[in-house]
């Protein structure tokens, strides 16, 4: 029997998290938690409640994965990783079937790595990050804890990405560029690092 899995936001990310969750067919999802939870379901789970309910439903469900979204910050992300981790629960990573992770790869606890993204050899992602649908991490490079790497982002060979860091949708970073942390490189940008760094 498939672990139960609770999903902790219920909004558009949670959706396609769902769908990848749904294809890749480890988990079954057992509902979702959501600051409106009057919502009633979301795509067919059941909304359980609110933030204030995880530790009760902490005697049913072991697992969870954070299903809220991440642009200008990580703080609600960080928040409910350490919460979920104080409580006991297991934060799995998940590979949708159709994204291609290098056997030399690493990706961290709580990571999600979505549709056709593409992570290559010798890359590190961190925990509780986002790879978002058609993104590529390039051989060698690091991705810190709680980043998101938006839709076909383009992080380029031996790149560091700063944790909490945000990479928007089609931005392309130069090889080896280095971030800062909680960095918000904008949709379409040209990352090439910074002067006299």
């Amino acid at each position: 029997m498939r672990p139960q899995l609770l999903l902790i936001g219920g909004g558009g990310h949670c959706a396609a998290c769902i769908d990848v969750i749904e294809l890749e067919g480890k988990f079954q999802i057992g509902g979702v938690v959501d600051v409106n939870p009057d919502a009633g379901q979301m795509l067919g789970y059941p909304v359980l409640g609110g933030d204030d309910r995880l530790g009760e439903l902490r005697a049913q469900y072991s697992h969870a994965l954070i299903t809220i979204g991440q642009i200008k910050s990580t703080s609600a992300r960080i928040r409910l990783w350490e919460r979920l981790e104080s409580l006991g629960y297991v934060l799995p990573t998940i590979f949708s079937p159709r994204a291609y992770v290098a056997k030399s790869a690493t990706v961290g606890a709580g990571t999600i790595v979505m549709h056709d993204a593409l992570i290559n050899a010798n890359a590190k992602v961190g925990r509780n990050c986002i790879i978002n649908t058609k993104a590529l991490i390039e051989h060698d490079s690091v991705v810190g804890d709680n980043c998101h790497i938006s839709t076909a982002a383009v992080i380029n060979g031996g790149v560091v990405v700063g944790q909490g860091t945000f990479v928007g949708s089609n931005a392309v970073t130069k090889q080896y560029a280095k971030t800062r942390e909680n960095d918000f490189i904008k949709a379409g940008a040209l990352f090439t690092g910074y002067i006299n760094e």
